[in-house]
């Protein structure tokens, strides 16, 4: 009892000491955020890295990052699913799939899987709308046998029929769910009505397409563009960069380029629908997604970066579609604004969110108000000034991994960017005016040329879509079956 006594003592005199040491913090006054003052962001800079290339035209970095035993990388291939016929549209989507699970010449695609789980290993491709990419990640450790895998799946993928056809499968599901999320379906017809339905930009994986796909399309696909002078080679983590040289040219250094090169055209992009409000009628939809723009720019414009704190004003946290359509009117559950520019061919301008039913036409009045006040009117100074202060404080997100500087090291030489690019993309963010907020503004948004799309019950939206002045079409989006 008289221990117990003790030790009830220590803890009270202890709380006591803790509750003494506290108190001045709890007595303190809280400053009010606008009080708070923070030293300046450090300069960013680009961690130090290696470039070389190898004889058959491999282009390769190297980033050493001992923070970690851990070693990844990517092969960024020149291809994309813009490049496929129209007849094929999905082709370079399944290629890129099964070009891993398909399995490899000397190893079937379940022993493959089951080298790479057993080291907590990845070997991963793919093919997009623009490039193509396989990548690893591996223990330091397993560097060796899995990079040696990663480069079977690059040089002598086995295209394993069974996984052909899975794919084709797999694609075919993806189509009968198409139509399932108004918000997917916005996305797909609006792309439609900018680029036309045909563009390599629009066009989508139809059942007819997918049953002219066979195993050997894969193949000659393949045989094409995964090739040594058109890949980028990228390599980040614990790693001794003379020994990873010596595995690179170990693996690929006698890699052949075939005899005939790949004539790579990036096709061009036009807008179809010039104006025009279009709906997809939904019946069972209680509330309207809205997509409204048209045809974009590209990154390396010399506007590019007025553009972008034009659209923080406009779209930003706290901007003003934010504050007026959803905020004040409160005619939104969600609202937005994008200017999507692309490196080789032109983006889109799409502004939009979801709204009630009732409120679909005071919605799209009020995106098209904001648009023209922007036009006509000049931005505070304080907006200016947000605008600019929030983009220049996300640089140094965009440098806190080694691999983020590495991708984006690859991705401008892959589309001719000069490796400079984001530093100068940041002194002319410091330079914009107001000036050239209400010139680009006027410059580029473009209110006669506005293609607007609803996706919602068109019976239940009132006033009418026609009330904003045009005729208004249908959209069909029945999914053709074979």
């Amino acid at each position: 009892m008289k221990k117990r006594l003790q030790w009830l003592g220590l803890i009270l005199i202890t709380l006591i000491g803790i509750l003494a040491f506290r108190s001045p913090a709890i007595a303190q006054t809280p400053r009010h955020f606008t009080d708070l003052t923070f030293p300046p962001l450090p300069e960013v800079t680009v961690p130090q890295y290696e470039r070389y290339q190898l004889d058959n035209g491999m282009v390769v970095y190297l980033v050493e990052d001992r923070s970690l035993p851990l070693v990844s990388g990517t092969a960024m291939i020149r291809t994309g699913g813009r490049l496929e016929s129209g007849e094929k549209v999905g082709l370079a989507d399944i290629t890129g799939t099964v070009l891993r699970s398909g399995g490899t010449e000397k190893h079937p695609s379940n022993v493959l899987n089951q080298l790479l789980e057993q080291r907590a290993s990845l070997v991963e491709t793919s093919i997009d709308l623009n490039a193509g990419t396989a990548s690893f990640s591996a223990l330091s450790e397993d560097l060796e046998t899995v990079f040696n895998l990663f480069a079977e799946v690059l040089r002598s993928p086995a295209f394993e029929n069974q996984r052909v056809e899975l794919a084709k499968v797999q694609k075919k599901g993806a189509i009968a769910r198409r139509n399932d999320d108004p918000s997917d379906i916005a996305s797909r017809e609006f792309k439609k009505l900018v680029y036309g339905d045909n563009s390599p930009y629009a066009r989508t994986v139809e059942y007819s397409t997918l049953a002219n796909i066979d195993r050997q399309d894969l193949i000659d696909f393949y045989r094409t563009y995964v090739r040594p002078d058109q890949i980028i080679l990228g390599i980040v983590g614990d790693f001794d960069s003379p020994s990873m040289k010596a595995l690179i040219n170990k693996t690929f250094g006698d890699w052949k380029n075939p005899a005939t090169a790949p004539k790579i055209l990036t096709p061009s992009a036009t807008q179809k629908n010039l104006q025009g409000v279009f709906v997809v009628n939904q019946p069972q939809l209680t509330q309207s997604t809205v997509l409204l723009g048209h045809l974009g720019g590209r990154l390396d414009s010399p506007d590019y970066p007025a553009l972008t704190v034009l659209n923080e004003i406009l779209s930003g946290f706290g901007g003003r579609l934010f504050n007026e359509v959803r905020s004040r009117q409160g005619l939104a559950y969600s609202v937005y604004g994008v200017w999507n520019s692309r490196y080789d061919y032109p983006g889109l301008f799409i502004a939009g969110g979801q709204t009630r039913t009732d409120a679909t036409v005071p919605f799209i009045k009020a995106i098209l108000g904001e648009i023209e006040r922007l036009r006509n009117q000049p931005v505070t100074a304080k907006e200016l000034a947000d605008a600019k202060n929030s983009i220049l404080n996300s640089f140094v997100f965009k440098f806190e991994k080694p691999a983020q500087n590495l991708s984006r090291l690859m991705t401008y030489e892959y589309y001719g960017y000069p490796q400079d690019f984001i530093f100068r993309y940041q002194q002319a963010v410091k330079g914009v005016t107001i000036a050239d907020i209400q010139r680009v503004a006027q410059q580029y948004l473009q209110p006669n040329q506005i293609v607007t799309l609803v996706v919602g019950n068109e019976q239940e939206i009132q006033p009418p879509l026609s009330s904003l002045g045009t005729t208004v079409k249908t959209v069909d989006v029945t999914i053709t079956q074979l």
